[in-house]
């Protein structure tokens, strides 16, 4: 992904043009500078590989590595990392140090304690700016720090030609500023000034992330441990806690008792809403009692 990012900032500056010329120049040599101070280095030995502190002359380089190996303890190298890299004048954009719970159980000691046991693993994922001509020592640094290697990418991208076809875009670039410039005023002239200044923003960015590139390597570092920790943590016994308050008989019988009277005085006033329904239905019983010895006694007569 970083060489992919590097190849597209290269691509903007050679793309997009460098419409002034002053500003264009002086950013390729800002660049050409800096790749000068690389190879003008006091070379570094370097056991773990002669890329990180390869010099060629008249070449330049955009350095990157990635390492993944695991360590004794991360937290320790985590820092020992992290300052040397502030010794090297270096940076760190990213540092996310996290365990991985393997297992977790808890065991009861007691009818109030408890202890919590977690298994686990730290690991760290870590991103690193440092001086392109300190990188080797960086990684000499980081190696004596490991118990086992897994893996490690030295990448050394060459933009010698790149860089130089930029600048010879610079004259071909300065030369349409002029017949630009020589243009009567115009809608036209106006439309190509407003796009020239928007380009020429673009390809200042893209300078300044090439430059940052080359100025500084970066470093992307996975580090983890290979043993499981056990941590021992001190708990409540929450399970004595529940089995104490889970059921009191004497507090359930008040309570049923009260919610049995709460209930009759819901039946009593449900009763006296509906009071117009039971006035009517105890008069039609009423007179269908009434009725009922009436027809018997009319039947009886005839």
């Amino acid at each position: 992904m970083k060489t992919t990012y590097i190849r597209f900032s290269l691509a903007a500056v050679l793309l997009l043009g460098i419409y002034s010329c002053k500003k264009g120049e002086v950013a390729s040599n800002d660049m050409e500078a800096y790749a000068n101070a690389d190879s003008a280095a006091i070379a570094v030995s370097d056991s773990i590989s002669s890329v990180a502190t390869m010099k060629v002359k008249d070449k330049q380089f955009i350095k990157n590595a990635d390492v993944n190996m695991e360590v004794k303890d991360v937290y320790e190298t985590t820092i020992s990392i992290e300052k040397s890299v502030q010794e090297l004048g270096g940076f760190v954009t990213i540092s996310n140090l996290q365990s991985n719970v393997i297992s977790e159980d808890t065991y009861n000691t007691s009818d109030e304690n408890a202890v919590l046991v977690k298994k686990y693993q730290t690991e760290n994922r870590m991103q690193l700016r440092v001086p392109t001509e300190r990188l080797g020592e960086l990684l000499t640094k980081i190696n004596d720090k490991k118990l086992f290697l897994n893996s490690r990418q030295i990448n050394a991208e060459n933009i010698t030609s790149s860089i130089k076809y930029a600048q010879l875009e610079s004259k071909r670039i300065e030369k349409n500023s002029k017949n630009i410039s020589e243009l009567k005023s115009s809608k036209d002239k106006v439309e190509l000034d407003n796009e020239n200044m928007a380009e020429d923003n673009q390809q200042q960015l893209a300078n300044m992330d090439v430059t940052d590139n080359l100025k500084y390597s970066t470093v992307d570092i996975y580090i983890k441990e290979p043993k499981i920790r056990v941590a021992e943590i001190a708990i409540t016994n929450t399970k004595s806690i529940d089995d104490k308050y889970k059921f009191d008989f004497f507090y359930s019988a008040k309570s049923a008792f009260v919610e049995g009277y709460y209930l009759i005085q819901k039946i009593f006033v449900g009763l006296i809403t509906i009071w117009p329904i039971l006035l009517i239905g105890a008069a039609v019983f009423y007179f269908a009692r009434k009725r009922k010895p009436l027809k018997k006694q009319a039947d009886a007569e005839a």
